[in-house]
């Protein structure tokens, strides 16, 4: 059981399990069975957009991480420049990225 949160096209925008939620007011939620066809693909495209941006996120950090490499390499800023929680966040990174790559050369 959910409830729904429909837009003026009639499309569904924001569900939730209670019926009180911050985005409306009470009385424009709608009750509807979860296994409803209109809920579920409202649910599969929810999860879908969340993937991507979670893939783009992924892929950013991966381009932060070789800037701040570059930037390191080239002495434009020094790694003791990072408070040493974001130096050991950096470490972690480097060692995790050094054994993937150790382990796809074993593979």
């Amino acid at each position: 059981m959910a409830y729904i949160l429909k837009d003026a096209q009639g499309l569904i925008i924001a569900s939730s399990a209670e019926q009180n939620s911050p985005e409306a007011s009470v009385e424009n939620w709608q009750f509807v069975e979860s296994n409803t066809p209109e809920y579920i693909d409202f649910l599969e495209r929810s999860i879908l957009e969340a993937d991507s941006f979670r893939k783009s996120d992924i892929e950013l950090a991966r381009v932060l991480e070789d800037l701040i490499s570059l930037l390191i390499d080239r002495n434009i800023i020094r790694f003791t420049d990072f408070p040493r929680a974001a130096q050991r966040r950096l470490n972690d990174r480097q060692s995790m990225r050094i054994k993937t790559e150790l382990s796809k050369l074993v593979d």
